[in-house]
């Protein structure tokens, strides 16, 4: 295990070289800390987009997952984006293929395709609006109510957006993320009974919080300080409230950024096994080594890109509230 001082090199290393290559360093908020703390810029996969489309640096970095260096290779395609590790996945776009989405829309012809971003380019290119968790309602709001809708592949997310819309005509696709459906009911009655002062943030792409909104309905879970929020709303919750003690439901990354933060208060994870294995494979090496290298390069074929730009642009576009803020820039 490297000591502080070690990692301190390498950050340094690594600034010097991003400084070099004209590079911006974009990391997501499940990224290891040491991962975050060298990136300039640390959020979720829509405020990372936005960076991407408007960074005046060259070289875009990209310490996150397969699917969003893409992203950032369509909405910059000028630039080189670097994934600093090939084998950086995601368990959830893997659910769903372009072949798959074309055959569901055969079955609903006219029905308006929203894919949750966590998707390959090649579904990105065969949907209307692509979204995250932080705007996914208000896309689907903004759709004319007697237009079916297919939203995918994030079964739980899908189930959210539905009640929320009050939506009869969205259809889900039956996919999900391994490490937020392993997150239940029952560890969060734990963490509560263990730290009953705290709020509950529940991430709506957790396999919880269906079992969490349908609880609440049915009267048979105590909705008292539970809030149901995107990641960057999680990041916003404890400046806005007064409470002291937090039990957050998705990937333990985020409890990193939540607590440099916020250091006065306590922060506690719904389940510490809920770690992406895709996310930590990005180390301080890898990233130094991708500068020294200009490996690995992502690039989508122009024919995919072409047609993926305009789902991409439209998430992009769409939410203004203060839960679709910018990615945070470190040091702000």
């Amino acid at each position: 295990m490297s000591t502080a001082f070690e990692i301190q090199m390498l950050q340094d290393e690594i600034r010097a070289l991003a400084k070099e290559r004209n590079a911006v360093i974009l990391a997501h908020n499940y990224e290891r800390p040491e991962v975050q703390d060298v990136a300039d810029y640390v959020g979720d996969s829509l405020g990372l987009s936005r960076e991407a489309a408007r960074t005046e640096a060259s070289v875009i970095v990209f310490c996150g997952v397969h699917f969003m260096a893409e992203t950032a290779a369509i909405l910059s395609p000028e630039k080189t984006v670097l994934l600093p590790d090939l084998g950086s996945g995601c368990s959830l776009a893997d659910t769903m293929t372009a072949e798959q989405l074309r055959a569901w829309k055969s079955e609903h012809p006219g029905a308006v395709v929203v894919s949750y971003v966590n998707t390959t380019a090649a579904v990105k290119a065969e949907t209307d609006y692509c979204c995250t968790s932080g705007n996914a309602v208000e896309i689907v709001n903004s759709i004319p109510a007697d237009r079916e809708v297919l939203f995918g592949p994030d079964m739980f997310l899908g189930a959210h957006v539905r009640r929320m819309t009050g939506r009869t005509n969205m259809h889900v696709w039956m996919g999900e993320c391994h490490v937020h459906a392993g997150i239940t009911p029952e560890s969060l009655d734990t963490m509560r009974r263990a730290h009953p002062n705290a709020e509950l943030l529940v991430h709506p792409e957790c396999g919880c919080s269906t079992s969490v909104l349908e609880g609440i309905s049915a009267g048979a879970i105590d909705q008292k300080d539970l809030h149901i929020l995107s990641t960057e709303g999680m990041i916003r919750r404890p400046t806005e409230t007064k409470a002291n003690e937090f039990i957050v439901a998705t990937e333990v990354g985020i409890l990193h950024r939540l607590r440099k933060a916020n250091p006065d208060k306590r922060f506690f994870a719904a389940d510490e096994r809920a770690s992406c294995i895709f996310m930590k494979l990005t180390t301080l090496e890898k990233v130094k080594h991708s500068l020294e290298t200009m490996e690995h390069q992502i690039t989508v074929p122009k024919e995919i890109a072409d047609r993926a730009r305009l789902a991409i642009e439209r998430m992009i576009s769409i939410g203004g509230s203060p839960a679709m803020a910018p990615a945070f820039a470190m040091g702000e």
